[in-house]
C-alpha cells in the first residue's frame, strides 16, 4: 500500500518566504497560446430557460450560429482569432440557402451541440467556416444597405433568375500553390490560393484573409448588380470601379463589425489618417510579396492623370477618394463629449456603404465612369436630406482626384441637383490593362474570348459557303465531300455575294 507523505506545514511556510513579495509565476508563451486557443473553443454553458412573457422562437428554426473568424488578416496581431454570430438557418457544410462549402478536398463540418461551428485555427475545417462567414457577413452587409424601405431584399448572384437560385460555391483551398484567388461566373464559385511564400517555409492561405474574402466576394455581389462591368470590353474606369469595390467591401465589412471599429479607433486615436489596418489591404500578403502596407493602402494620394489606363492603378484614385470622404464625415460628425467616437465611425461607414452602393446602381449598366458615380452620390445624399457638407466632402474629394470638375469654388457649397462634368476621361477606344489585378479581374470569364472564337467560326462558316460545298453534295468530284473552289467560269462564281 502507498504510504502518504505528509509534508510540515513548516517547511512549505519556509519555502513561500524565499520567494518575492507578489511572485506570480509566468506561464511559457506557448502556454498562454495554448491557454488561449482553448478559451476560444470553450462552449457556454446551457442557456437558462426563457422568462415567462419573452418572445417564443420560431419552431424548428435555430436564432443562428457562432463561428471562429480571424477578424482581420493573421498577422493582425491586434485582432487575432474571435467568436461572430451568423443569423439564420446554418447547415452542415457549412451552407445555407446562398453558399455552400464545395471544397472536395475538405469534408464536410458539422455544427457542435450548440448549433455552432467553433473550430481550432489553423485546420482545414476551420478554414471552411471562416472563409463560408466572411461571404456570408459580406452578403448580408450588402443586402441590408439596399433593404432601405423593404424588408429582406435579396442581392442575386450573377446567374439567379426565377428558375435558377443556385447558390454561390466556396473553395477554400481552391488554387493549390498559387498566389491568387478569384470569383468565376462559369464555376459559379469563390477560389482561394494558397502557397509557401519565397524564403518562408509555413504555406500561406489567401482563404484566411477577411480581406482577400471580402474582395472577392464584392466582385461577385457586383456582377448580380451590374453583370456587364466586369467584361475587359468596357473603358478603363469601368474596370477600376469594379476593383476599388472589392477593396471598399472589405473596408465596409470592417466598418460594420463593431469591435474591429474600436480597435481602429484605439490604433488611430480618432485620426483615419493615421496608419490603420483599415486603410491597408491584406497584410499578410503583402508582406509576403515584401511590401510594407499591404497589396494596397486606401490611404493615397493617387490622382488620374497618374494611374494611366492600369486598372490597378485606377482603382487606388476611386478608394481613395472615397477613403477621405470617410475620414471627412466622420471628423465633421465627431462630438467626442456627446457620443462614442466608435459609434459615430460605425454609423458613417453604415450611410457611406449604403450611398455608394445605391449610387452604383443608379449608374449606367455599361461603361459607367467614376463621373457617373461621383454624381449619383451627390444626387443621393441631397435626397437623403444629408447637410451640404457631406455633398461638399463628395465634390472636393472627386475634384482633388481629377474626377470631377467643379464649376464653383471648392470652399463655397456644393448647389443641389447640380450635376459635374467628368474631369479625366478614358481615351475613345482606350484598352483596359488588367497586370496587375486580382484573380478575378484577370479570369478568362470576363475577357470576352468566346466571341473571339465565334468570330472565327463565322468567319469559317461564310468561306465555306462562299467557297466551298460541304455536304456531301459533291460525289465523284475526286475529293470526298469537298469541292476545291473555281476560279474560272460559272461555277466559280456560284454562291458568292
Amino acid at each position: 500500500m502507498d504510504q502518504k507523505v505528509i509534508v510540515p506545514v513548516e517547511a512549505v511556510l519556509t519555502k513561500c518566504v524565499a520567494l518575492p513579495v507578489g511572485y506570480v509565476p509566468t506561464p511559457s508563451a506557448p502556454y498562454r497560446l495554448h491557454r488561449k486557443t482553448a478559451q476560444l473553443i470553450q462552449q457556454p454553458a446551457m442557456p437558462r430557460l426563457k422568462e415567462a412573457g419573452a418572445p417564443a422562437v420560431q419552431a424548428g428554426a435555430p436564432a443562428g450560429a457562432r463561428v471562429l473568424i480571424w477578424k482581420q488578416d493573421p498577422s493582425v496581431t491586434d485582432m487575432g482569432t474571435r467568436k461572430s454570430f451568423l443569423p439564420g438557418v446554418i447547415l452542415q457544410g457549412p451552407r445555407d440557402a446562398r453558399i455552400i462549402n464545395g471544397s472536395p478536398g475538405i469534408a464536410p463540418v458539422s455544427p457542435n451541440s450548440f448549433g455552432d461551428f467553433i473550430l481550432s485555427p489553423n485546420t482545414d475545417q476551420f478554414d471552411a467556416v471562416h472563409t463560408f462567414a466572411i461571404v456570408r457577413q459580406t452578403l448580408t452587409m450588402y443586402q441590408r444597405a439596399l433593404s432601405a424601405g423593404a424588408s429582406d431584399a435579396p442581392v442575386p448572384w450573377q446567374w439567379n433568375s426565377g428558375s435558377n437560385t443556385a447558390p454561390v460555391k466556396i473553395f477554400p483551398h481552391g488554387l493549390p500553390n498559387v498566389m491568387n484567388a478569384y470569383y468565376s461566373r462559369s464555376e459559379k464559385a469563390l477560389k482561394f490560393g494558397d502557397f509557401i511564400p519565397s524564403g518562408a517555409t509555413e504555406r500561406m492561405y489567401t482563404c484566411r484573409s477577411l480581406d482577400i474574402v471580402s474582395h472577392e466576394t464584392g466582385h461577385a455581389v457586383l456582377d448580380g448588380l451590374k453583370p456587364n462591368w466586369i467584361l475587359n470590353s468596357n473603358p478603363p474606369q469601368t474596370g477600376g470601379l469594379h476593383e476599388s469595390f472589392g477593396d471598399l467591401t472589405a473596408i465596409f465589412l470592417t466598418l460594420s463589425q463593431f469591435d474591429q471599429v474600436e480597435a481602429v479607433i484605439a490604433q488611430t486615436k480618432a485620426d483615419l489618417h493615421d496608419k490603420t489596418f483599415l486603410a491597408d489591404m491584406a497584410e499578410q500578403f503583402g508582406l509576403a510579396l515584401g511590401r510594407a502596407n499591404g497589396l494596397r493602402n486606401a490611404d493615397n494620394d493617387l490622382k488620374l492623370s497618374e494611374a494611366g489606363d492600369e486598372v490597378h492603378a485606377i482603382s487606388q484614385v476611386f478608394t481613395g477618394a472615397i477613403y477621405d470622404i470617410l475620414a471627412d464625415i466622420f471628423s465633421f460628425e465627431r462630438q467626442p463629449g456627446r457620443r462614442d467616437d466608435a459609434a459615430v465611425l460605425h454609423a458613417v461607414g453604415d450611410y457611406l456603404r449604403s450611398l455608394l452602393i445605391r449610387a452604383i446602381v443608379a449608374a449606367p449598366d455599361v461603361g459607367a465612369s467614376f463621373a457617373d458615380v461621383a454624381n449619383a452620390m451627390l444626387t443621393i445624399a441631397s435626397a437623403d436630406g444629408k447637410p451640404v457638407d457631406y455633398r461638399n466632402f463628395i465634390r472636393n474629394r472627386f475634384s482633388l482626384r481629377e474626377v470631377l470638375v467643379s464649376p464653383t469654388p471648392l470652399n463655397e457649397n456644393h448647389l443641389a441637383g447640380l450635376a459635374l462634368a467628368a474631369g479625366v476621361q478614358d481615351a475613345p477606344g482606350a484598352v483596359q490593362d488588367r497586370r496587375a489585378c486580382c484573380g478575378t479581374m484577370n479570369h478568362a470569364d470576363y475577357a470576352d474570348l468566346e466571341s473571339v472564337l465565334e468570330r472565327e467560326r463565322s468567319a469559317l462558316a461564310m468561306w465555306c459557303r462562299n467557297y466551298g460545298n460541304h455536304g456531301g453534295n459533291n460525289e465523284g468530284n475526286g475529293h470526298g465531300d469537298w469541292q476545291e473552289p473555281s476560279t474560272t467560269g460559272e461555277a466559280g462564281m456560284a454562291g458568292r455575294p
